[in-house]
């Protein structure tokens, strides 16, 4: 999971997620902005529509690969999901920021669940079923938001072995825990992802001792970068930018970024 740079939206797609979301917050009390909410994202949220279609595309530019989830890099993500959920949250149904394509899988095994910090403590505001409709209890958000945080501050890819999520050596407690409950909330090491990543490996790699034996044959430049952004495109790129960070550690991949240092950059 890496940071996804927003590419904006245009005046009129701004303007009309505003008035969508003014429509929610004039809906009534809390409950009845949740029933609100719920209802126009669902009337809104088609391909029919003029500021949903711009939204959608806009998402998918920020993706990885082919429209890859923004959670997992692994399956195609088709469904835009509420960072903060909008069982929840009303007041961020139609906010842009809120937004990121998901993956079936990873959209519906985090669902409605949400935790805050409190006091430096997880607090789990997540609403069971049939409880009554209240606001949430104040506090920062646990889960890592990808739209403003670089998860890889938070995180580390194991790339020898498992290719297991963990956090990241030395954080904070209270980051720590943000990072466990991240990773348990989004189910970022299951086994299919596992076995994906670790395949993602080896791709990334055969793919740059390709591009050092072609160089060193002497390819032209648009071969070359044809091998480049088949690179900056693959899916899992987490995979590629650990296999950056960690060359150090990791002997062979020192000597390859060290014949092929341009790589540093992709």
């Amino acid at each position: 999971m890496l940071y996804l740079d927003d590419p904006g939206l245009d005046a009129a797609t701004a303007r009309g997620l505003r008035s969508y979301q003014k429509k929610v917050d004039s809906a009534g009390k809390y409950a009845m902005q949740v029933e609100a909410g719920k209802r126009l994202f669902s009337r809104y949220n088609q391909q029919r529509n003029s500021v949903f279609r711009v939204v959608r595309e806009r998402l998918a530019d920020m993706c990885a690969g082919a429209r890859r989830c923004g959670y997992c890099e692994d399956s195609v993500g088709d469904e835009v999901e509420h960072i903060r959920p909008k069982d929840l949250y009303p007041e961020t149904v139609f906010v842009w920021e809120n937004y990121l394509l998901a993956c079936g899988p990873c959209n519906g095994g985090k669902n409605n669940r949400f935790s805050v910090m409190r006091n430096g403590q997880l607090v789990d505001v997540t609403r069971r079923r049939d409880a009554p409709v209240r606001r949430p209890r104040s506090g920062a958000p646990a889960p890592i938001n990808p739209r403003d945080e670089d998860p890889l501050g938070f995180l580390y890819l194991e790339i020898v072995d498992a290719f297991m999520f963990l956090p990241r050596e030395g954080l904070p407690e209270v980051d720590e825990l943000r990072a466990e409950y991240t990773i348990d909330v989004l189910k970022l090491n299951r086994d299919v992802l596992l076995a994906a990543r670790r395949e993602a490996y080896g791709t990334y790699r055969a793919r740059l001792y390709e591009y050092r034996d072609r160089r060193d044959d002497g390819a032209n430049e648009a071969a070359l970068g044809h091998l480049r952004d088949a690179i900056r495109t693959s899916a899992h790129p987490t995979v590629w930018r650990e296999m950056q960070r960690q060359r150090e550690f990791i002997g062979e991949l020192r000597t390859l970024f060290e014949e092929v240092p341009e790589a540093l950059t992709w």
